[in-house]
């Protein structure tokens, strides 16, 4: 983890007013969705909050792993669990939401996992600058490692059993 002073800090606070933002933007813009997907696990907390914001229902989740570590990833996105029943969401608006933009390579996984005529858009809370994948909507950018709320440093099993999360 990067020290404090590398750190962007994201609050709860800043949760609310950053959902609500992207949230009005989507209004802003006449793009509702019918259908959120959340990029589990940071993108579930997203993806919950603009269905709320928004009055969805119809909200579904792909549980993808790349970082291992703060700044460690795989070589390469994957998924985790059963792959998620996709194809009916062809010609549809799909919003794909997730906490952060950073190189684009889960977005880009995502988006491939699609079907083709699915109009997709993007949103997330960060994006990085040197992300591959632009959002359609970010409500900040940074090239900070972010810590967000619901993540606990070190996790706890980690911390309990005496490990280092590093």
């Amino acid at each position: 983890m990067p020290p404090d002073s590398e750190l962007e800090t994201f609050t709860y606070e800043d949760f609310g007013v950053g959902i609500r933002w992207i949230a009005e933007q989507l209004i802003e813009r006449d793009w509702i969705p019918d259908v959120i997907l959340g990029v589990v696990r940071g993108g579930l907390f997203v993806s919950t909050a603009i269905a709320y914001a928004l009055d969805i229902k119809h909200v579904r989740h792909v549980n993808v792993e790349f970082y291992t570590d703060a700044g460690e990833t795989l070589p390469e996105p994957v998924l985790i669990g059963q792959p998620p029943y996709l194809a009916d969401l062809g010609g549809k608006r799909v919003l794909v939401a997730d906490d952060v933009a950073d190189t684009g390579a889960t977005l880009q996984f995502v988006r491939a996992m699609l079907p083709d005529d699915a109009i997709v858009h993007v949103a997330v809370l960060y994006e990085k600058p040197g992300t591959t994948y632009n959002p359609d909507i970010a409500w900040r950018s940074t090239d900070r490692w972010i810590r967000f709320p619901w993540i606990q440093v070190p996790p706890l099993r980690v911390e309990a059993a005496g490990r280092s999360s590093v």
